[in-house]
């Protein structure tokens, strides 16, 4: 408990917010950065203690006595835009936010919490949102160019392909016709695959039928299958609980992962882990291959801008992103997400 304090106290006094405690409108206790800020600008307290209680009559406008009138209306917090050093050359803006710690004491906080840093937040608040609006609308468009694909330009090929042996198999056509229709079926069978793999690339059915762990598998097994890379996949059959966003994006992570372990890295052995905790999930791909130094592909480079476009899509959902790599070592990316609930 004597510990439990100490780092109240310790959290208290190093705050990133200026913090003021009052009772009957007589200051209490201060942390560092609100002693601070009343030497270098020289205000007094009680000038607070008048804005939030000039702000909460105009608010309310039913009674003199403040601190009763915020209890009464429900309202144990309001925040209150207010201006410092105005007679200088950098006026401050912060917000000034009245908070009722005990009503029968008559005890309140006023904390002053800077104007241009809530305004960054939001702004990358705002700009995740966006990110993550943008991945929404890219997968939905994916799907849309899997299905055409699939549905329309295979069928199409497949249609042609059953002709062209419709008329090798007529007895009446020379041996040179057969040759070439021949030739002409293998290609259209070659450009048949090349489309349903184009499909498959660009939005994997299996996902939205069958849930992430099967499209892993089915892209572990199509990859291996095209380079002999051994591709292991290990995960959990059971549901779990992900957005589909968050599934958008761990199937995405594996796949650039498990293409640039291919391309750059030259793994011989490519691990994915797939594994529900109790109010997290996690991903990670892991090579042997010959790894390289996390910080040299900081820059925009064409190994490393796929890296920092899963960084800002995992962000985007309030997940955590990591690549831990050293030359001669191989590479793992790990990807973790919430879940709302734990697995069942």
């Amino acid at each position: 408990m004597l510990e439990s304090n100490h780092w109240i106290q310790q959290y208290f006094a190093e705050a990133t917010d200026a913090v003021l405690i009052f009772k009957d409108e007589q200051l209490v206790i201060s942390n560092q950065l609100a002693r601070d800020l009343q030497a270098e600008l020289d205000f007094d307290p009680n000038y607070l203690v008048q804005v939030a209680d000039n702000a909460v009559q105009q608010k309310f406008n039913t009674t003199d006595d403040c601190f009763d009138c915020v209890i009464r209306n429900l309202m144990p917090e309001i925040s209150i835009p207010i201006t410092l050093a105005v007679n200088k050359p950098h006026p401050l803006n912060y917000f000034l936010i009245y908070h009722v710690i005990d009503k029968t004491e008559r005890v309140f906080s006023l904390t002053l919490k800077n104007r241009g840093t809530i305004k960054r937040m939001d702004q990358l608040a705002q700009q995740r949102q966006l990110n993550a609006y943008v991945n929404r609308a890219h997968e939905e468009e994916r799907k849309k160019i899997s299905a055409d694909l699939h549905d329309s330009i295979a069928q199409g090929i497949y249609s042609a392909i059953m002709g062209v042996r419709r008329i090798s198999d007529d007895q009446a056509n020379s041996s040179q016709t057969q040759a070439l229709t021949q030739v002409i079926e293998t290609q259209l069978e070659d450009t048949l695959a090349e489309v349903k793999g184009m499909a498959l690339d660009i939005r994997p059915s299996v996902l939205d039928n069958f849930g992430l762990l099967a499209a892993l598998r089915a892209l572990a097994k199509r990859l291996q299958a095209n380079s002999g890379v051994t591709i292991t996949v290990t995960g959990q059959d059971k549901t779990m609980p992900l957005s589909t966003d968050v599934q958008n994006v761990l199937y995405r992570l594996a796949q650039e992962s498990i293409n640039n372990a291919l391309k750059h890295a030259h793994a011989n052995e490519i691990n994915l882990l797939l594994v529900a905790h109790h109010h997290y999930v996690t991903l990670e791909v892991i090579d042997d291959g010959q790894g390289f130094s996390v910080p040299a592909q900081s820059g925009f480079n064409g190994h490393s801008l796929g890296l920092l476009n899963m960084n800002e899509r995992v962000k985007a959902l309030n997940g955590t992103f990591g690549i831990h790599s050293q030359p001669g070592h191989g590479t793992t990316v790990t990807a973790k997400f919430p879940m709302a609930d734990e697995p069942n």
